[in-house]
């Protein structure tokens, strides 16, 4: 068994912990790896999300020993056996906790940005991360909120090593693993997608659970479904999650389709910052052996423009275009189609260039072009595309970057920037609008 990624190890998790559904539950995530699991978890259950700020104390000489925890409220766990097998002097002690106190206090302020922690006392505690090693920090969490006044404590993770499950039953009342493991090596072995998760993530999460409190794993609209064109039907897969405020119509590059992973990994990141997603085939199997079709630019673009048609009537939403490669040329020109209303325009790796020159002068929409500092080629006809668009727009360079954005932490970047220019542009009247 592999994860896909911490939101797919979240819904697996999820489906082993229904059983706690109809109970008093709060779902405490341990930044910030294991708040996305646990959003998806708190979600499944209809239960409150809360985070749980643990630092470790560890050995000056041996940082990676803990010789026990704080968390917010004053908590104060020791781990006596480790006290116990080394001098550590009182001074020593005071120092390394004021150290991390500060860092545990950094944390709160940015996550909670002023919300009271939830209340425990006479609660099931459902503790989240993302995975177990030694299970120190996951020791200290369930330590702290039984001090809390948890009635029962529930330690879920989606994989561990088996004698660290095993211990940590002697501090958790319940501990659920989907995957224990004899040798686990890393945590991120076991995900295809282990991308750092950055305190922006954690605390966007937070904030979009407050305002979901209470909603259940169907809020999320995640289906399979066929978009009509004509006289072909296309194969999707539309996501929205509750209050979605837009819905972004994926427009794929040459040989790829819907399950492409590069943009499976982009509509996750925009699904978490509460973006609907349409991952759409813009050719049927059929049509897609006639390399003809794969570069019909104009054929691509009027099947885009038609879904977005429909993707509106259907969702009720604003809608936005993410193009990769050719698709983002199919995607600049059916912004530029009379009445087309597209909120915005992300293009990855893409050949702007491909599209007709007076269609890239008629794009109201705001565009971003991200590319790879070493796609010389590609930045290249971006910045011949770019000089043809008369709409607010701006080319991103990811540094480092090659075509495909498989480079460490290339494609989360993209992903971030994609996020980051749909939110900003959602709720302006798109440009040209009323005129």
């Amino acid at each position: 068994m592999r994860f896909e990624n911490r939101a797919d190890a979240g819904r697996r998790l999820a489906r082993r912990l229904h059983h706690l559904r109809s109970g008093d539950v709060v779902v405490l995530g341990l930044p910030r790896g294991g708040v996305p699991v646990a959003h998806e978890v708190a979600r499944a259950l209809g239960a409150p999300l809360d985070v749980l700020v643990v630092r470790k104390l560890g050995l000056p000489w041996q940082p990676e020993l803990g010789f026990g925890a704080v968390g917010e409220g004053g908590v104060r766990v020791l781990n006596d056996d480790v006290l116990a097998g080394v001098r550590l002097g009182a001074g020593e002690q005071a120092a390394v906790e004021e150290a991390q106190r500060a860092e545990l206090d950094r944390r709160l302020r940015r996550y909670r940005s002023g919300r009271e922690p939830l209340p425990l006392t006479g609660r099931t505690a459902v503790v989240v991360d993302d995975g177990l090693a030694t299970g120190a920090t996951a020791e200290a969490a369930c330590r702290i909120v039984r001090d809390r006044g948890a009635a029962r404590v529930v330690l879920a993770v989606p994989v561990g090593p088996h004698s660290t499950v095993d211990r940590l039953r002697a501090v958790a009342d319940q501990v659920v693993c989907l995957l224990p493991v004899r040798l686990l090596g890393a945590v991120g072995a076991w995900y295809d997608d282990f991308e750092q998760v950055g305190d922006g993530e954690v605390t966007a999460l937070l904030a979009r659970a407050a305002r979901t409190a209470g909603t259940s794993e169907s809020a999320t609209r995640n289906e399979h479904t066929t978009v009509p064109v004509g006289h072909v039907r296309l194969a999707a897969r539309l996501v929205l999650p509750e209050g979605a405020p837009a819905v972004v119509a994926f427009a794929h590059g040459s040989g790829s389709s819907r399950h492409s992973p590069r943009n499976r990994r982009v509509a996750d990141v925009l699904n978490r910052a509460g973006l609907g997603t349409l991952l759409l085939d813009l050719l049927t199997e059929a049509e897609e052996s006639d390399r003809a079709n794969v570069f019909d630019i104009g054929l691509l673009a009027r099947r885009l423009h038609t879904a977005a048609l429909w993707l509106g009537r259907e969702t009720g939403l604003p809608v936005a275009y993410f193009g990769a490669s050719t698709g983002a040329a199919a995607a600049l020109e059916a912004a530029a189609f009379p009445g087309a209303d597209i909120r915005a325009v992300v293009s990855r790796g893409g050949r702007p260039d491909l599209a007709a020159p007076a269609a890239l002068s008629q794009v109201r929409a705001p565009t971003l072009l991200v590319v790879g500092s070493r796609d010389t080629q590609v930045l290249s006809l971006n910045r011949l595309a770019a000089d043809r668009l008369r709409c607010p727009h701006r080319i991103a360079v990811v540094p480092g970057a090659t075509h495909l954005f498989e480079e460490p932490g290339a494609l989360t970047t993209v992903a971030e920037l994609a996020r980051d220019w749909f939110t900003a542009h959602l709720s302006r009247t798109p440009a040209g609008a009323g005129h």
